[in-house]
């Protein structure tokens, strides 16, 4: 059974903050997605959608958030901030939300609803669970000795961030 979490009126305001800076961002030339991250109830960034601004795929509304969060924070981690996305997030977002360390999701629109407007990222979800050499993009693995010792130069590395 999943959980249930009380969804309150900040949480509603701050889903409607997402929404409008998606608005706005389709009247700037950018996509229809907009987020906002939030620490103890305080907007800490925001971000929306400019893929086509910006010529760039990774700049996702919540990709674009977490980078000015982390540089608001002077960190890599996100610990204790809420991320509230006018879309659920696609795969990529998604990642990037666990690497951050987000300790909550809220979104608006779903997979489903962005799939309506040709957003439609279930190709992904189903590329991942095919064998590598089979998907659409085949990823080959190249065997040579080499390519572990960077690693171990990691591993060895006495003042190392760990992420």
């Amino acid at each position: 059974m999943e959980p249930k979490f009380d969804i309150t009126t900040q949480d509603r305001e701050f889903l409607q903050m997402a929404c409008e800076l998606a608005s706005e961002n389709i009247d700037k030339g950018g996509g229809p997605f907009g987020a906002v991250i939030v620490k103890d109830g305080e907007v800490v960034a925001t971000g929306c959608n400019s893929v086509t601004l910006t010529n760039d795929p990774t700049a996702h509304a919540e990709v674009n958030a977490i980078r000015r969060a982390c540089d608001a924070a002077g960190n890599f981690k996100l610990d204790g901030c809420v991320i509230y996305s006018s879309c659920e997030p696609c795969p990529m977002c998604l990642s990037a939300l666990y690497w951050a360390g987000v300790s909550r999701i809220y979104y608006g629109n779903t997979q489903t609803d962005a799939r309506d407007i040709n957003f439609d990222d279930n190709f992904i979800y189903l590329e991942i669970e095919k064998p590598k050499l089979m998907r659409k993009i085949p990823c080959v693995h190249i065997e040579d000795p080499n390519s572990i010792e960077h690693f171990k130069k990691w591993a060895e590395k006495q003042d190392k961030i760990e992420y």
